[in-house]
């Protein structure tokens, strides 16, 4: 495994983007097992766009123009409708008493269908692992996979810390409702942000 291969995921995994945003948010949303939750949905949400890069139907994706726009139009939609829900306080990031948090299947199924629904992951993995994969390599595919593996561990690795800092802070977060209402905006404002990003995208 290749410093370069590991340094570079490392990156790409940790700097803002949904998965992050929404562990994050889950942490504070749910406590720990919220935290952890969304960073084992987030990290299971990447496998289909890892699988379709390693199987070759991400070019197809590429190929299609519209596959590709269908695909990226319903991820918009959903980022839209995740910052609506986020800034009315529902859903599953409402930052509410131990009582009414969200529940676990609400939690995993946000995380995986935010991934699932943005087609920049699959062409993005479709240009990145090949990079990676010696030109000389008896099993390329198989090395693809073991790489894939390698970028899943690491994901669900920062991930959970992420998720796990943010469950720290949930019982000051929570005891102060001005801070509770900042955070929510802001949220809000992020996958409103990652929606329009997505939004003008091109493959």
């Amino acid at each position: 495994m290749s410093p370069e291969f590991l340094l570079t995921s490392f990156l790409i995994i940790a700097s803002p983007g949904t998965g992050a945003l929404y562990t994050i948010g889950a942490g504070l949303a749910r406590g720990p097992r919220g935290g952890l939750l969304a960073a084992f949905a987030s990290t299971l949400g990447i496998v289909p766009h890892m699988l379709a890069a390693i199987t070759g139907l991400a070019a197809l994706l590429h190929a299609s123009a519209m596959l590709y726009e269908a695909l990226r139009l319903a991820g918009v939609v959903y980022l839209i409708w995740m910052a609506w829900q986020t800034w009315r306080d529902a859903g599953p990031l409402r930052l509410a008493p131990a009582a009414t948090v969200p529940t676990a299947r609400q939690v995993v199924a946000a995380a995986v269908a935010m991934n699932l629904l943005n087609p920049k992951l699959s062409i993005f993995f479709l240009a990145f692992l090949p990079q990676f994969v010696g030109t000389g390599a008896d099993h390329p595919l198989a090395e693809m996979l073991r790489l894939s593996l390698v970028f899943m561990a690491m994901t669900l690795a920062v991930f959970a810390v992420y998720g796990l800092l943010a469950a720290r802070f949930r019982a000051q977060v929570l005891s102060r409702p001005a801070l509770v209402a900042a955070l929510r905006r802001l949220f809000a404002a992020g996958f409103a942000a990652l929606g329009l990003r997505l939004a003008l995208s091109r493959p």
